[in-house]
């Protein structure tokens, strides 16, 4: 490299450092970080000059060793960019990406939103008729797919002549081979690969782009209901990522980072993403599924310091090789529950589990939803590393949290709200408890085609309706009492929150879950049992573990009760044999129970 090009290298670095960014004034007054602008085009310049030669992505056990710089991410973003605009692709056209998450999925993103068209992630566990709806509502002109979900929408997408791009390699399907396309042959055939292309970055500069500009619209799998259309701008989902990037911890580039959630979930995008690349980490992608053969591997091989995961995956490993112990009948459970002992024994455990994550773990975000205060007590009282973090898709989505810790933590509390945020409560009870409305710099202009919506979620004066319940201490603090959609209201008019009663059930001894919904005048449970744990437990087999589960969750009822005040009280249990259908942060889609339920008997 030439003496001149090393100079302006390293003048372009350190005009995006840190200490240059929050130079700049801003007229709304916000402080920047770590960009100049919050457009996509500008960050991609930001992390590039910043980190240049820093490692970006990594994809553990693939065929090749796949590592990209960050510069060589820039590059590959500019060809991208450069490429859709030969082709038609203009500001404000729709394009959808559908498939796992992958640093091509990264690099079409943001080539895409760089040249200011809009970005539409489908969640790669939709069905085909679901991002069809996706497809049609947002009035996209093209889709970047994986062959496992082209498959599923195939047929559609060819007879609307949408442009087709294949996400594992990012080749153009070009019109000639679809018209001769047999779907099965998707992943083999011929394409053009738009990472190549000859860009031109005065041209593709010349592009007007704004930080109130939409970059995604999102496509909710909601726990209530049908899916609808987040619309985000530049500025809502940068920003917080910006702002949080140093609020809960302070990491240093080359620190590791393991992805296991979807990235086109904004949980997953914002924080998992954006955030790590804002602070120069190396983010590895697991390339398959997480399960846990291939999660503990590459968790010892990896040694990731920074894990973003949501409640499901760490609740498990506590009920599978943590409670065993502490609730068994050996000498550890008489430590555990004895107070002179119980923190060294938690400390021991905690160790333990930090091991079992590879040794380096500085932060273990928990989101998406609530976290069973059982597990949450243990991990404090472990001194284990994790973070909370409360927010949705319609507020890109960090509104409160807390950092790992210990100081941070309040149990039970999700941590203090994020600075950017103005949160009030609505309509409180006597309690203090209200619905949780929000405004911010992060917080979503609307929804995609839908005034009826948007009239319904946004107050008069401008707030944006969460739908949660919470409550706020004098320490500006959050507490999350659970959703004014799930809330029941009780024969006497009482306010009974079926989160709280679920935690007690889950709580028991082989329950792995539980849904609490009303039925009639009353409260039903739904039960999941352990039943693997339960044969082990008890030394039965299988088909002896199944019938004994419908008589122990009988005998739930009166244990349950006896820990509940008289409001909450369940009045009938039933057995779930099959799993809760879920969401993509793995919450219960709670609006098919008890309907579902009723479906079956209905059948028989």
């Amino acid at each position: 490299m030439s003496d001149k090009r090393k100079k302006n290298k390293a003048e372009k670095a350190r005009e995006y450092s840190f200490k240059e960014c929050r130079k700049v004034k801003r007229a709304d007054g916000l402080e920047l970080y770590g960009m100049k602008k919050y457009t996509f085009r500008d960050f991609t310049d930001a992390v590039s000059a910043r980190y240049s030669n820093l490692i970006c992505y990594t994809v553990y056990g693939g065929e090749d060793d796949v590592k990209f710089t960050y510069r060589y991410l820039a590059f590959k973003v500019h060809s991208i960019s450069q490429f859709l605009l030969n082709h038609g692709v203009k500001k404000g056209d729709r394009f959808c990406i559908y498939g796992e998450s992958s640093p091509m999925w990264m690099m079409f993103y943001l080539g895409l939103t760089s040249i200011g068209a809009i970005a539409v992630p489908i969640l790669p566990g939709f069905t085909g008729k679901e991002a069809i709806v996706a497809m049609e509502d947002s009035g996209c002109m093209g889709l970047c797919a994986q062959n496992k979900q082209f498959q599923s929408v195939a047929d559609y997408v060819l007879e609307n002549d949408y442009m087709v791009i294949r996400l594992e390699d990012l080749f153009y399907i070009t019109d000639e081979v679809k018209k001769n396309l047999d779907v099965k042959d998707f992943l083999s055939c011929p394409g053009v690969d738009i990472t190549h292309t000859k860009f031109s970055l005065k041209e593709l500069n010349k592009i007007p782009l704004e930080e109130d500009d939409t970059a995604s619209i999102i496509y909710t799998s909601g726990t209530t209901g049908a899916s609808k259309g987040v619309v985000l701008t530049h500025k809502n989902i940068l920003r917080n990522a910006d702002r949080s990037s140093y609020e809960y911890i302070h990491i240093k580039p080359k620190m590791r980072v393991l992805s296991i959630l979807p990235i086109s979930h904004i949980y997953e995008f914002t924080i998992g993403q954006l955030l790590s690349m804002n602070c120069g980490l190396e983010i590895h992608f697991l390339g398959k599924p997480p399960a846990v053969s291939v999660l503990m591997p590459a968790l010892k091989s990896i040694r990731p310091h920074v894990i973003q995961t949501v409640p499901l995956l760490i609740e498990k490993v506590y009920k599978a090789a943590v409670a065993p112990v502490i609730k068994g009948d050996g000498k550890l459970r008489k430590a555990y529950e004895n107070p002179l002992t119980h923190r060294l024994v938690a400390h021991i455990i905690g160790n333990k589990l930090h091991s079992t994550l590879g040794g380096k773990i500085k932060f273990f975000g928990i989101g998406g939803s609530a976290l069973d205060k059982e597990v949450e007590r243990f991990l404090y009282d472990a001194g284990f590393p994790y973070a909370l973090g409360y927010g949705l898709t319609e507020t890109s989505p960090l509104l409160a949290g807390c950092g790992p810790k210990k100081k941070d933590h309040k149990p039970t509390c999700v941590g203090k709200i994020h600075p950017d945020v103005d949160m009030i409560l609505l309509d409180k009870d006597s309690e203090g408890v209200g619905e949780i409305a929000v405004k911010g710099p992060n917080v979503t202009p609307g929804y995609y085609n839908n005034p009826a919506l948007n009239s319904e979620t946004f107050t008069e004066d401008g707030y944006f309706r969460t739908g949660d319940l919470g409550f706020i201490d004098k320490k500006h603090r959050l507490y999350i009492k659970g959703r004014c959609k799930t809330m029941i209201l009780g024969p006497a008019g009482e306010n009974i929150y079926p989160e709280s009663i679920e935690s007690v059930i889950n709580n028991m001894q082989f329950v792995q879950e539980s849904l609490v919904v009303p039925e009639g005048t009353g409260l039903l449970a739904l039960i999941k049992i352990d039943i693997e744990l339960m044969a082990k437990s008890l030394k039965i087999s299988i088909d002896e573990a199944k019938a004994e589960a419908r008589k122990y969750v009988a005998s739930l009822r009166g244990e349950v009760n006896k820990e509940l005040s008289a409001q909450n009280r369940i009045d009938s249990v039933e057995l779930q044999e099959e799993d809760f259908e879920r969401t993509a942060t793995q919450k219960i889609k709670r609006f098919l129970y008890p309907k579902k339920k009723n479906q079956e008997e209905q059948k028989n």
